[in-house]
């Protein structure tokens, strides 16, 4: 069995290709999250920003997102404290962290809707930022898994 790119590269070793196609297309980190004050745990809430598709969980507008929306998150080895705010199943917080793919990735399964079946996404399960009542709070929108 050949290895593959991400179990032998570093992510300051891959090209753009590589590292694009390393997104498992969860959504999660398009969603809005905080930091518990109790317990420094990141959550993740079901609000997602006008971008946000939630039928593919990609962006709507990926070129120039960073642009139309400030708090948007990059990632990238430039800002390595991004990766504390992506969820544990990301991949690229996964290599980052040593760790291998989870078994629903698509380049472990080939299969890119796993992700959504196997409920590892928000498909389904956003609101956007717009549509908020005024009297509602993002705590009232965190996502339990």
């Amino acid at each position: 069995m050949t290895a593959k790119y991400w179990e032998t590269k570093k992510l300051s070793e891959m090209n753009d290709t590589e590292w694009e196609n390393l997104c498992d297309g969860c959504g999660k980190c398009c969603s809005h999250k905080f930091l518990c004050e109790e317990t420094d745990e990141v959550l993740f809430t079901s609000i997602t920003c006008e971008l946000f598709d939630p039928t593919s969980c990609r962006c709507s507008d990926y070129s120039n997102r960073l642009s139309k929306i400030p708090d948007c998150l990059k990632i990238s080895l430039e800002t390595p404290e991004v990766f504390n705010w992506l969820p544990k199943t990301c991949s690229y917080r996964l290599l980052n962290e040593d760790q291998p793919l989870p078994t629903w990735h698509h380049l472990i399964s080939g299969d890119k809707n796993l992700v959504h079946s196997e409920r590892n996404s928000v498909q389904g399960r956003v609101i956007f930022e717009a549509d908020l009542d005024e009297d509602e709070g993002i705590e009232d929108f965190i996502l339990e898994d």
